[in-house]
């Protein structure tokens, strides 16, 4: 039987990369390729390098740049460790509360909407290929039906704003408060809407998990359409 390729995407704050993770559990010789933290590590790197491009001028300094050039200039790489992706910046490792801290998040979203990542989707296309000769390959990012339309399964998580903004508190701790947590999923909401990203093609299977308590019954709806 030959290896599968899942595609995970949603709103913000659905859930998408636990879930990712817990499917690693159920789903045998499988990988994760986070696809939005390739994004996440370039807008950071491009954040902390010499330049200092701040979020309020990111817009302007990114527009019309090719992502994967920008990705080899800022040495962003990544390997496989305990089946998922991590990044690196120059040979040094990033910690993944800093691509997931809510700055990092919002440059990303203009990033993607700003940038041009068809060099970067062709990279990522072989990628996939690649380890899809050896593994079930399960992506989670953005925009992965036009990155791989060959997608086994494309699954759109959902769930309500307000448990979507329980879930980021929870994420961020006690630094974050309400109205910033949900000023800011809405904000990214309206650039991935923008951009696209929130399209649902013919194949797409939504998936609510707003009434689910935990990662794992989360996941447990997941595997309810993965045969």
């Amino acid at each position: 039987m030959s290896n599968i390729v899942i595609g995970i995407e949603g709103l913000v704050g659905s859930g998408k990369t636990s879930i990712c993770k817990e499917l690693l559990k159920h789903i045998p010789n499988s990988i994760i390729l986070h696809g939005g933290n390739f994004y996440r590590g370039i807008v950071y790197a491009l954040m902390q390098s010499s330049d200092k491009i701040s979020l309020n001028n990111l817009k302007e300094n990114i527009k019309d740049i090719d992502v994967k050039e920008l990705m080899n200039l800022l040495k962003v790489d990544f390997k496989i460790e305990n089946r998922e992706t991590v990044f690196y910046i120059n040979g040094k490792r990033i910690d993944d509360e800093k691509l997931q801290s809510e700055d990092n998040s919002m440059a990303v979203s203009i990033a993607g909407k700003e940038a041009d990542s068809s060099k970067f989707y062709e990279f990522a296309r072989r990628l996939i290929d690649m380890y899809k000769q050896q593994f079930n390959v399960i992506v989670s990012g953005r925009d992965l039906m036009r990155i791989y339309p060959n997608l086994d399964y494309h699954l759109f998580i959902t769930a309500d704003l307000e448990e979507r903004i329980k879930r980021k508190m929870k994420q961020y701790g006690q630094n974050a408060s309400y109205d910033e947590i949900k000023e800011n999923i809405l904000k990214r909401d309206e650039l991935q809407e923008k951009s696209g990203y929130y399209k649902i093609y013919d194949n797409t299977i939504k998936i609510d998990v707003t009434n689910c308590p935990s990662v794992e019954e989360s996941t447990n709806e997941v595997l309810k359409h993965i045969k």
